[in-house]
C-alpha cells in the first residue's frame, strides 16, 4: 500500500448520508491545496457516495482501501478552487 503524507483524518462511521459527505467537505475546506485527508467510512452508501461526491467537487481520490471490517479508508487530496 502506498504511503501518503496524511494532513488530517476523520472518522465518519458514526453518521449516515448525506452527513457523511458534509463532514468530509467541511474537513477538506479546512485544509490547504495539496493537503491529504484520510476518511474512515462505512461500506454501503457512504463508500458509494462520498468518493463520487469528492470527485464532483474537483478533489482527487488517491486511494480507497477495504479495512476488512465493514469500513473503508478513503484518501483524498485537496485540489484548489
Amino acid at each position: 500500500m502506498a504511503e501518503f503524507n496524511i494532513t488530517d483524518s476523520i472518522d465518519i462511521t458514526d453518521v449516515t448520508c448525506p452527513i457523511t459527505f458534509v463532514r468530509t467537505k467541511v474537513a477538506l475546506e479546512e485544509l490547504d491545496d495539496g493537503d491529504i485527508l484520510s476518511v474512515k467510512l462505512n461500506d454501503g452508501e457512504p463508500v458509494q457516495n462520498v468518493p463520487r461526491s469528492v470527485k464532483e467537487e474537483g478533489h482527487k481520490v488517491l486511494s480507497l482501501t477495504d479495512n476488512g471490517d465493514g469500513t473503508y479508508e478513503l484518501i483524498i487530496q485537496k485540489v484548489g478552487d
